[in-house]
């Protein structure tokens, strides 16, 4: 439905910087994918020290997510903005996106909703969005220049296509701008993000925000570009406040500016910049450990959201010999169970896989086999399984290389994405014979 709305009466904090003090939002970190890699980036998903987007303590599910809600509601009184920003990309994950967005509607009629997105994959959840009075969505934009966005992008997915970095920038380009005028056609609020890259992007922000101002963007946040030590972009130091000023200053000449963001995490709380409660974070772990799809959340008591000791501490590899990742989840007969010891990991059991033949079923019988399994590594899945076994929790990483080095990541919470597999492996592909798996 469109509607008119003016910025500065909005009760969303990030929008409208006279709210900021008054009314807070929650981030609910339902979508764990990503679609492209920003070679400042690397997801560490538990580290409570971070406030940062991609960082999380924990990933729910929708139900999950939905139960975590009511907490959250009943400690913090002042939360206008329920929103989905990662830890990955809402549209990376758009079923668990929109079920999520469709719960809290139903319950929850009074909020706003808003989504943070890169934009690549939103479009076909416009209309939608639309209809759930999603009045609020941040596209993050780094560049409208293809040569400048394929140095802030290693890589693109476009569904199970993966480009590289120019081909997939212009493409990431395309999208962004496409989505906005169509986000801006359905009356929804739009806010560009431009991170501020020293050597990279700092001379381009302000062709940035000339060009998403052209497309009736509401508000533009020129973010300074945050060291992080394990991206691509590690050597590159912040850019001086007095730089974020200048070109703040001259970008404020073509769009209003927000000057308040507090780089905010995929699992926020509360007023911005206002300390993570202890008590909610812990509760969202708790909540993390629920059932992931139970037969009525409205008959599942808050209590069962209660912090124990309990958890999904291993991890699950599809392997031909025991040392690489190369086996595709259709042709695995049984998967190696791993799980982290003090100097490392070990493997703890060997587990059978549900015999071939017996169709959808066969994947959520793996799921209950897999139950105490937070990850599954392989070098290829279809996608009724991929989905199947999602919806349950766990997070499947289509992979190549060596199982240590993939367990190392998935332990110390370092990101995958330099072992993806850019052309997953088909079921019944035989092995090329490199040593690295089937080609």
């Amino acid at each position: 439905m469109k509607r008119d709305m003016d910025i500065n009466s909005v009760n969303h904090p990030c929008f409208n910087a006279k709210a900021r003090k008054k009314f807070g939002r929650v981030h609910l970190p339902v979508a764990p994918r990503c679609n492209i890699q920003c070679r400042f980036c690397d997801r560490k998903f538990d580290c409570v020290n971070e406030s940062r987007p991609g960082v999380t303590s924990g990933v729910l599910s929708p139900y999950q997510a939905l139960v975590y809600l009511d907490h959250v509601f009943e400690e913090k009184k002042n939360i206008s903005v329920v929103g989905i920003a990662g830890p990955g990309d809402p549209f990376a994950n758009p079923e668990q996106t929109m079920e999520t967005l469709r719960l809290v509607r139903q319950a929850h009629p009074e909020v706003l909703l808003c989504l943070a997105t890169n934009g690549l994959g939103i479009a076909p959840y416009i209309d939608e969005l639309a209809e759930l009075e999603t009045g609020h969505v941040t596209v993050t934009v780094n560049a409208v220049d293809p040569a400048v966005g394929a140095k802030v992008y290693a890589w693109v997915r476009d569904g199970k296509r993966v480009v590289g970095p120019e081909e997939g920038a212009a493409l990431l380009i395309e999208r962004q701008l496409a989505a906005i005028k169509a986000l801006k056609s359905a009356g929804i609020m739009v806010k560009v993000n431009a991170i501020m890259i020293p050597g990279i992007n700092e001379d381009h922000i302000v062709d940035v925000a000339k060009e998403v101002s052209s497309l009736g963007v509401d508000i533009f946040n020129c973010l300074p570009f945050h060291e992080n030590s394990g991206s691509s972009f590690s050597h590159i130091k912040e850019p001086t406040k007095a730089a974020v000023t200048a070109v703040r200053k001259e970008a404020g000449l073509y769009i209003k500016q927000m000057t308040h963001c507090a780089r905010c995490r995929a699992d926020a709380v509360g007023c911005l910049g206002e300390e993570a409660s202890e008590g909610l974070m812990e509760k969202l772990k708790a909540c993390e450990r629920m059932p992931e799809r139970p037969d009525s959340i409205w008959d599942l008591p808050k209590e069962t959201c209660r912090v124990t000791d309990s958890t999904r501490p291993y991890v699950a590899v599809a392997s031909m010999e025991g040392l690489l990742v190369n086996q595709h989840l259709g042709e695995a007969r049984e998967l190696m169970i791993y799980g982290k010891r003090d100097d490392g990991f070990v493997l703890v059991d060997t587990r059978a896989t549900p015999s071939a033949g017996t169709g959808p079923s066969r994947w959520d019988q793996l799921s209950e086999v897999l139950t105490d399994c937070s990850t599954l590594l392989v070098s290829g899945i279809g996608e009724t399984p991929e989905k199947a076994l999602s919806r349950t929790g766990i997070d499947v990483n289509v992979i190549e290389g060596l199982i240590d080095e993939a367990l190392g990541s998935v332990f110390e919470g370092r990101s995958l994405h330099a072992m993806v597999r850019r052309t997953p492996k088909k079921c019944g592909e035989e092995c090329s014979g490199m040593g690295m798996g089937c080609g």
